[in-house]
């Protein structure tokens, strides 16, 4: 049986504990019967569903530290006199290998104030993507791959 199958039956019995098959008292026992899960994790062996949610709310913050940082360097670029950005096309090569994980990373990329994803190749090898601020395109391209690919990897996998 699967670890989430096994979350889900200790909802459910949660709920039935409780008297009331809602959808609060469900989500209450999911919450619940994944914190049991978590202290048992070594009786399931390598599973690696209690670390998925872990990785998820890593990647969710990560985003949420590069929308801000990009969003105060796009705004002050924008608000002074002096130009900063040098905008440049870069193609990043991926490690990706799902059309799942290709979405999440483009659509995370493009919804980084200040780059955006124009194109994926043929092969799924590279992403195009344009940025406002390219000092040199190698250094983009690592903070790409072990930014947010490698994270929307280890979320994902």
């Amino acid at each position: 049986m699967t670890p989430f199958a096994i979350n889900l039956i200790l909802a459910f019995a949660w709920a039935a504990l409780n008297g009331s098959v809602s959808v609060s008292s469900l989500l209450v026992g999911f919450i619940v019967g994944y914190a049991v899960m978590l202290v048992l994790q070594p009786l399931f062996g390598n599973s690696r569903y209690c670390r998925k949610l872990y990785d998820g709310v890593y990647l969710i913050g990560f985003f949420f530290y590069e929308l801000i940082i990009s969003s105060v360097r796009v705004a002050w670029d924008v608000l002074t006199p002096v130009q900063r950005s040098k905008p440049a096309l870069v193609a990043v090569p991926l490690s990706t290998c799902s059309d799942a994980e290709l979405t999440v990373l483009a659509n995370l990329v493009s919804l980084t104030p200040g780059s955006l994803s124009v194109d994926i190749s043929e092969g799924h090898d590279y992403l195009l993507v344009h940025a406002m601020f390219v000092d040199d395109s190698e250094a983009f391209k690592e903070e790409i791959k072990q930014g947010m690919e490698r994270r929307v990897l280890e979320a994902m996998r």
